[in-house]
Parts: structure tokens; C-alpha cells; sequence
């Protein structure tokens, strides 16, 4: 997960420079349980500033210190927000705070690195102990239903097209996907095509393998790991979590 990161940092918040479509929910879920909140694999800051800007103190943890200078960089820019930001560089599996948060966060697909099964029941019960009595969890992943369903042909597939902030040029992403359905594991081969003011086009490969939840296997593991399922959504507007939705979203207690 580490050298992913590493990789596409310099490319991530402009790839993902209009990607806002969960701040509602995580606005209204923070306006009624208040601050602290903890996002964990908070990446480059995109919802941790956007939460600050609503006055909320947030904590983020990020294990990848590519990532973590570019949040650092936002916090500099808006010096109003410096005491509401509170970044922690460190693996969110060993890494000990001493804050309770009245929100737990793991954002985003952030919980698809977590490959094994250890993995994944040491990160949720450190989100147990993370969140204050009354508090809540939220975990954002897609619907493995949908990639299941769709055909595994490895064939190069164009994700989408940006430009990169810093130097302007223009980005052509790709990917080469190969799902172990059995293992319920996907191996992606992500292709960054960069193309260079004297019209070079430098190729970044990067690959990055990737753990589908299904519903009834996280609501066992948030059960086993002392939470209760409040809520789940098939997408950020709170629409039920059905055939079809684009995303799994958990709320548990």
C-alpha cells in the first residue's frame, strides 16, 4: 500500500480534484455526533479540510508520507484551519492516540488494502477503542456485487483524463484489472500517461491489489469486532443498499 501511495501522490488531488460527492453525508453524520472526528487513510486531507471548514476538530492518520506533505500543504494555505487539523504519519494499525473521537472514519475504498483477515479485525477494533460511547463508525467501499458481475477480461480500460495541477500537463489514465472472485482479491495494474510540454509521454505503471467486501461478511466482522450495523446505503444521497447501488456505505455503533 505503501509505494501505491507513493507513486501517484503528485498525481492524486488532481485526478481527484471534483470528487465531493460524500461531504454531505459526512457533514450531516458530524453535525450530530460532533468533534473529534479520525479519518483514517486520510490521504492528501480532501475530507478532512472539507470538515474543518464546518469547524470541526479532525484527526487524520496516513501512512504514506507522500500524501501526508500534500494535506500539510492545504493546512498551510488556510493558517484559520491550523488547530482543527491534526496529522498523524503512521500505520493505523500500530499507531497509538490517546483521543477518543465521537466519529470514526475510513474513507473512500480505504478499507480494500486491508488485505488479510488479521488485518482487517486488528484495524476495527482499533476503531472500537477509537470511538467514544455514543460515537460512530463509517466505512465508505463499492458494491462488490458490481465487479463481480462484470466481465474479467483484462483488457486496458481509459479511467479518465486530467490535468495535473502543477505543471498543467495532461494525464491519461488506464487500468488492467484481474479479479480472483474465490479470494475475493483484485489485481490492478493502474497506467499513468503523462504527456510533457515537449510532447514525451512519460508512463507511470503502478500496481496495487485490492480486498471486495460483501455486506454480510463486514457486518461479521464489525459484529466480532464489538459494533452494531446502524445503517447501511447504496450510495451518498442514503439510498438503499440494493442490486445495482454503486457503493456500500456502513454506519455502526
Amino acid at each position: 500500500m505503501t509505494s501505491f501511495y507513493a507513486t501517484i501522490a503528485r498525481y492524486y488531488d488532481s485526478e481527484h480534484y471534483d470528487k465531493d460527492e460524500d461531504f454531505p453525508l459526512y457533514s450531516e453524520l458530524s453535525e450530530e455526533t460532533g468533534s473529534p472526528i479520525l479519518v483514517i487513510g486520510s490521504g492528501t486531507g480532501r475530507l478532512m479540510v472539507h470538515l474543518a471548514e464546518e469547524g470541526h476538530t479532525v484527526h487524520g492518520i496516513e501512512i504514506e508520507q507522500a500524501m501526508l506533505d500534500r494535506a500539510e500543504q492545504k493546512r498551510d494555505r488556510q493558517p484559520s484551519l491550523k488547530d482543527r487539523l491534526v496529522f498523524h504519519h503512521g500505520d493505523a494499525l500500530k499507531l497509538k492516540l490517546d483521543t477518543q473521537f465521537s466519529l470514526v472514519i475510513i474513507p473512500y475504498n480505504t478499507l480494500m488494502h486491508f488485505l488479510s483477515l488479521d488485518d482487517q479485525r486488528a484495524l476495527l477494533k482499533r476503531a472500537r477503542a477509537a470511538v467514544k460511547p455514543g460515537g460512530l463508525l463509517v466505512i465508505d467501499l463499492p458494491n462488490a456485487g458490481e465487479a463481480f458481475a462484470s466481465q474479467d477480461t483484462e483488457a486496458v480500460i481509459l479511467e479518465r483524463t486530467f490535468l495535473e495541477r502543477d505543471t498543467g500537463h495532461l494525464v491519461m489514465q488506464h487500468s488492467v484489472s484481474r479479479l480472483d472472485r474465490a479470494e475475493q482479491v483484485m489485481y490492478v495494474n493502474w497506467i499513468y500517461d503523462e504527456v510533457r510540454a515537449d510532447r514525451v509521454v512519460e508512463r507511470t505503471l503502478v500496481p496495487v491489489t485490492i480486498h471486495y467486501f460483501f455486506f454480510s461478511e463486514l457486518r461479521l466482522l464489525l459484529e466480532a469486532s464489538g459494533f452494531e450495523v446502524d445503517a447501511v446505503y447504496g450510495d451518498f444521497d442514503q439510498s438503499p443498499f440494493e442490486d445495482g447501488a454503486p457503493r456500500m456505505i456502513v454506519v455502526a455503533k
